[in-house]
Parts: C-alpha cells; structure tokens; sequence
C-alpha cells in the first residue's frame, strides 16, 4: 500500500514563521548554555574526603556530624543543589554568592523596617533556618526572573515565594524572634534546636 503523496513532500515553513524558530533555537541554545554553567559551578571541585557530607549549617567550615546520611557518591555529582545538602567548601561559596544576592537584591527592595514584631537579623548567615529558606526564595528567584519562565515568571516568584518566605522568616517567632532589633542594643542569639529523637 503506497502513502499518500502529501507525506512524501518536504516540509516547508512560511517565511514570517522562520523568526519565530529563529528565536526559539537562539533561546534554547541560551538556556543549554546557562544551565551548563550551573552544572559546572556545582560540579567544579569534586568533593575531598572532608567536605562530601553536607556542612553543618551552624558552622559551614567544619564537616556535619558521622551520622548524617550520606548524599550519593562524590563521582555521582551534587545530590542536590539545595545549599544544605552542600559539602563545605561548596557551602562557603554558595553562602557568599546567597550573601550577594540579599544584601544587594532583596534587602534594599524588601528589607523594610525591622521592628519587633517584624524582626531581621544582620548576622542571618548563622540561622541555618533562615539561610535555608533564602536560599530556596534565591533559587526561585533565579528560574522565575529568567525568560523563559515568561511575564508571570517575576508575579509568581513574589506571590509564591517572596511573601510565605518572608512572613516565615519576619514572624516573631521565626528565626530571628531571639535577636533584639535594637541598634542600640544589639543582640544576636540562636534559638535552641529540638533534640534528635530518641535522645
């Protein structure tokens, strides 16, 4: 049973069609390459024997604990790219490029006055709470802002992201409830972590 000519012939794309493809080739090549880049700057330094269990987030310098489950082979690639599940080394970099971004992005344009009942601390980087839920609103702010993610990509991030994360963060009780928001009184102070089950 021969087909039917129509399936034989070469496809042919009008002319003002041929922008549009142009673009999407240039954008998926754009993408490829950003993405390799990622993937480079996670993979660049193979994790040592000291830094391929994930940082403790209290202390990035020092290795977690023997206990902590382990994340995969080191040859495997990052486990994650979630910057507690990091060795530390790549801990220490992700947190300084984390800094970068809050204090030169997100703290002149959302930072807000800090009162009591909307506290913030200066010295965040040791809440490992608040350097957790950072990371995750910078890691949606990166794939939300990028073109890809389209126009709704920057309404999404602030509406899915940016306002649970900063209420979690600001709340009295969250994270930085212990340190005092006074200038003139500085304070800074860890809120005790629950014990391990079974402790």
């Amino acid at each position: 049973m021969s087909e039917p000519a129509h399936e034989t012939e070469p496809v042919r794309i009008p002319d003002h069609d041929l922008d549009d493809l142009v673009a999407t080739v240039t954008r998926l090549v754009a993408e490829s390459r950003k993405q390799g880049e990622t993937l480079a700057r996670l993979t660049d330094d193979q994790p040592s024997q000291d830094d391929s269990e994930p940082a403790d987030p209290a202390h990035p310098e020092s290795p977690a604990s023997a206990s902590a489950p382990a994340k995969g082979n080191a040859n495997d690639g990052p486990a994650s790219v979630f910057i507690l599940a990091l060795g530390a080394k790549a801990y220490a970099e992700e947190l300084a490029a984390l800094t970068n971004w809050v204090h030169n992005l997100l703290l002149p344009v959302y930072g807000r006055e800090i009162t009591t009942g909307r506290p913030w601390c200066r010295q965040w980087q040791e809440h490992p709470e608040a350097v957790a839920r950072l990371h995750a609103l910078w890691l949606a702010w990166q794939q939300l802002t990028d073109v890809q993610a389209g126009l709704t990509g920057p309404s999404t991030w602030h509406r899915d992201h940016l306002d649970p994360a900063l209420l979690q963060l600001r709340t009295p009780d969250g994270p930085f409830g212990a340190c005092t928001t006074s200038a003139a009184r500085p304070h800074h102070r860890l809120l005790a972590s629950p014990e391990p089950a079974g402790v």
